[in-house]
C-alpha cells in the first residue's frame, strides 16, 4: 500500500492544480496504471492567509496549518505538503506540532540545486519570501549562495504574483519583465533561478529565459510522489 498523500492547497489554487496533476500524470508516466497513491487536498481561505501576512500575523496562519493538518490525519494523510514556499515561514513551528510527518518544499529544492551542482542561484518570489531570511538561510545551510532582483523588482514580481498569477491571469508584459529580471540575476552570477513561488512557472519556462530555472511545485510533488511509492 503506497503511503497517502495530504495537500495543503489553495495557497493559492492554481499551484494545488499543479501538484494534483503532476503526482497523478507522473506516476502513469513511470508504471503506465492508474494506481497512484491516494491525495486528500485541504484547500484552505486563501484571503485569511493574505489578510495575515500583510498584518505579519504569522501566528495565525501556523494556527490554521496545524488545524489543516490535523483534518488530514484524520482524514487517513500518512505525510503532508503545504502547496506554498511563503508559508514555509513558519514550517519548522508546524511541523513541529503536527500529527503527520511534513515534506518541505526548501529542503525539496535545495536537493535539487546540488543535484545539477549549482552553488549560486537567484530567487523569485512573494515580496516576504525574497526578503524574510528564511528562504535563504535553508538554503545557505546547504552551500547555496542566493541572489535577490533589486527592490524595485521585488515589488514589481510581488504585483503580478498576487494582482495575476494566483487566480491565473498571463500577461505577455509580465512575462518579458520576468524574463528580464532572470537574466539580471544571471549576468550577476546565478546559475540557475528557483521559482520560489508556485505560480511563476504558470508565467515563464527555461525555453522564455535561456537559463536553469527550478519550478519549486514540481519538485516538491515530485518528492511527495516518490515518498509515496517509497523511492527515495
Amino acid at each position: 500500500m503506497y503511503r497517502k498523500i495530504g495537500i495543503l492547497g489553495g495557497l493559492s489554487p492554481e499551484s494545488t492544480v499543479t501538484y494534483y496533476l503532476h503526482i497523478t500524470r507522473t506516476y502513469y508516466e513511470r508504471f503506465k496504471d492508474y494506481s497512484y497513491p491516494e491525495i486528500i487536498i485541504y484547500s484552505v481561505n486563501f484571503q485569511d492567509f493574505v489578510n495575515w501576512q500583510r498584518q505579519n500575523q504569522w501566528d495565525k496562519a501556523a494556527e490554521k496549518m496545524i488545524e489543516a493538518m490535523v483534518c488530514l490525519h484524520k482524514a487517513g494523510a500518512d505525510f503532508g505538503v503545504i502547496a506554498t514556499n511563503t508559508m514555509h515561514i513558519v514550517f519548522d513551528e508546524v511541523q513541529k506540532k503536527s500529527p503527520i510527518p511534513l515534506i518541505s518544499i526548501i529542503d525539496a529544492t535545495a536537493e535539487a540545486i546540488k543535484k545539477e551542482g549549482f552553488n549560486v542561484v537567484g530567487l523569485l518570489g512573494t515580496i516576504f519570501t525574497m526578503r524574510e531570511k528564511f528562504y535563504r538561510d535553508a538554503l545557505q545551510n546547504y552551500g547555496i549562495k542566493v541572489l535577490l532582483p533589486s527592490m524595485k523588482d521585488q515589488e514589481y514580481v510581488n504585483q503580478v504574483i498576487f494582482g495575476e498569477l494566483t487566480h491565473g491571469e498571463i500577461s505577455a508584459k509580465s512575462r518579458e519583465e520576468f524574463v528580464r529580471i532572470v537574466k539580471d540575476l544571471q549576468s550577476r552570477g546565478a546559475q540557475g533561478v528557483v521559482l520560489a513561488c508556485t505560480e511563476i512557472p504558470l508565467l515563464i519556462t527555461e525555453k522564455d529565459c535561456g537559463v536553469k530555472l527550478f519550478d519549486t511545485a514540481v519538485i516538491h510533488a515530485e518528492k511527495a510522489l516518490n515518498y509515496a511509492i517509497g523511492v527515495e
